[in-house]
């Protein structure tokens, strides 16, 4: 990844549920989301760090959150809906971008780790306000949309060693 500057202010916001489906589809692996975490920073300096997770009552689940706190993550949690019909929605979409939005004003980079085509229009926002944006997500699973859309696009599949466990 390209440092433009080490002054440079960054936020990494990281879509968990876009990632975590990403990687066992491929892989059957979770993500390293300290590994993830130190490449996007990338040497410059980290103003924000958020995680969004889905909390599905799996036992592990908690664990995880604490986790992404030890590692300097943020976390911000919305509990799975059940539908009367059986089914089953939570994303942070909105969230993520609301967010992302409001930090645009303090930040030189936002970092989205997702490969959540949705995002594209978020990314066009952002680069008009001046704000650089990148992409870090596994690339078979990413939204060309979404890459297009971007200043800069780490494939985390040209080195799954590094961020996948």
């Amino acid at each position: 990844m390209t440092v433009v500057h080490p002054n440079q202010r960054v936020a990494v916001l990281v879509d968990s549920q876009n990632l975590y489906h990403s990687a066992h589809s491929l892989y059957s692996r979770n993500i390293d989301y300290s590994a993830l975490l130190e490449e996007a920073v990338g040497g410059r300096e980290l103003v924000r760090a958020i995680a969004y997770v889905i909390r599905a009552d799996s036992p592990e689940e908690e664990s995880f959150f604490e986790a992404l706190i030890d590692i300097g993550f943020e976390t911000k949690i919305k509990d799975i809906k059940t539908f009367g019909d059986g089914s089953k929605k939570a994303d942070w979409d909105v969230g993520m971008s609301l967010d992302a939005v409001t930090l645009a004003s303090h930040v030189d980079t936002v970092v989205l780790c997702t490969g959540d085509g949705d995002f594209s229009r978020l990314c066009s926002h952002l680069r008009h306000q001046g704000v650089r944006v990148e992409v870090m997500a596994l690339g078979p699973s990413t939204a060309e949309e979404l890459i297009e859309a971007t200043d800069s696009f780490v494939d985390l599949t040209d080195r799954e060693e590094t961020f996948l466990l």
